[in-house]
């Protein structure tokens, strides 16, 4: 590695490291989620490991929770982890020509919302600097929930149930910043809450597993919302 390259991957570990410290308080409210789903330090660890998702994580572990199909939990995955694709289109416009498929799968197998931000605030992206971010925030991300739930198994029950509303609180932290700036977001959010408590008590839907409930919210609320407001090219 040249010089150049050394000091990028500092780069890329100094400015990773905020990051890190916020993936492991976040993935250890995941591992409480994944030790009440039945899950030991070593599941919850590789599934981490192999999917650096917060809401694709939970959506699957909520599939594993209600006993749930493979086929149900691929699906909703993929639907969570939808948006990564067009986060991994703008980061390819950063790299030079040079960058190799194998350089470019290593960027794209860590591309969360976090680490997007710091690659695409980069003027000239180098594959070095974002390996660099990766390199603290993937390892603290999933040896956080392998200790989430490691604490679950030794901590008293209360605390436990107390632990697991933090992971809600990731959320909240998603969509509030957007909701206060935009009419729209709000109301789309209000009507999300209001469908997901009807879907729960109307008769007929209410008998589908979670998982399935779920994912149809997530593709009709969504799409209905991109067909009224499109965001346009350029905004």
């Amino acid at each position: 590695m040249s010089y150049s390259n050394t000091e990028k991957l500092k780069t890329g570990m100094h400015d990773g490291m905020p990051v890190a410290l916020g993936y492991f308080a976040v993935s250890f409210a995941l591992g409480i989620a994944m030790k009440n789903a039945g899950m030991n330090a070593f599941q919850g660890f590789l599934m981490s490991l192999l999917n650096l998702a917060s809401a694709g994580e939970y959506a699957g572990v909520q599939v594993i929770s209600s006993a749930g199909s493979l086929f149900q939990m691929a699906l909703i995955t993929f639907i969570a982890n939808a948006r990564y694709l067009l986060m991994s289109c703008a980061l390819s416009q950063k790299l030079d020509e040079d960058v190799t498929v194998p350089q470019r799968l290593l960027i794209g197998y860590a591309v969360t919302d976090e680490l997007f931000s710091l690659g695409i605030a980069q003027k000239h992206l180098r594959p070095a600097y974002y390996y660099g971010t990766e390199l603290v925030s993937v390892p603290a991300w999933a040896i956080g929930t392998a200790c989430g739930i490691i604490a679950g198994n030794v901590l008293p029950v209360i605390v436990v149930n107390a632990l697991s509303v933090a992971l809600y609180g990731m959320f909240l932290a998603v969509i509030i910043p957007p909701a206060k700036t935009s009419p729209f977001i709000r109301v789309t959010v209000l009507i999300s809450f209001a469908c997901s408590f009807l879907a729960s008590v109307l008769p007929v839907i209410r008998s589908l597993p979670q998982s399935i409930r779920t994912i149809i919210l997530t593709v009709v609320i969504s799409s209905a919302a991109a067909l009224i407001r499109p965001v346009r090219e350029g905004s």
